[in-house]
């Protein structure tokens, strides 16, 4: 067997993985049963003090500039949030998906297995940001994308623990 550099590291990787995807699944399903399907209240977003009702000379003229270059469309009062959750989400997942491949790669795993996991992860999180931001609630991309997310991270966070662990025990030997 290959000796692995980072075993212990690995089997963190893989432990934490597996954290992640149940803290994921129960947020998820509080989504589901609330049906909030962005912030953690409808309350959250109107909350909000609007930041042009008063603007500084600097913000009026930020403001004036900016819209000068934007073409008015159809009011869409979520779309905002929507992509500012995709990336979010991006942003929440993907680090710690990238590590599963790291630490596989470093450990020599199969090479299907490492194309298996990162292209998977991209679809996800593809299918994931296009089905979040076209659809408010829920949609076939976004859960394409969370589905094949969960995938990668429970598959990963396996596989990182089965090679750390043998790893272990034939360097122990």
């Amino acid at each position: 067997m290959i000796e692995n550099s980072v075993p212990i590291s690995t089997i963190f990787i893989g432990i934490n993985g597996l954290i992640a995807f149940f803290l994921s699944y129960i947020a998820a399903f509080e989504r589901v049963k609330t049906r909030v399907w962005h912030g953690e209240s409808k309350e959250d977003v109107a909350a909000q003090p609007d930041p042009l009702a008063n603007p500084s000379p600097w913000a009026s003229m930020v403001e004036q500039s900016t819209q000068k270059f934007v073409k008015m469309q159809a009011h869409d009062d979520g779309l905002l949030q929507r992509k500012v959750r995709a990336h979010g989400n991006f942003a929440e997942y993907v680090p710690h998906a990238l590590l599963f491949v790291l630490a596989l790669e470093l450990m020599q795993a199969q090479t299907w297995l490492l194309w298996l996991l990162g292209s998977s992860l991209s679809a996800a999180r593809i299918a994931h940001a296009w089905g979040l931001i076209k659809t408010y609630g829920p949609s076939p991309g976004r859960a394409f994308g969370f589905f094949l997310t969960w995938f990668v991270y429970v598959f990963g966070s396996i596989a990182c623990i089965y090679y750390g662990v043998v790893n272990l025990i034939a360097n122990s030997s």
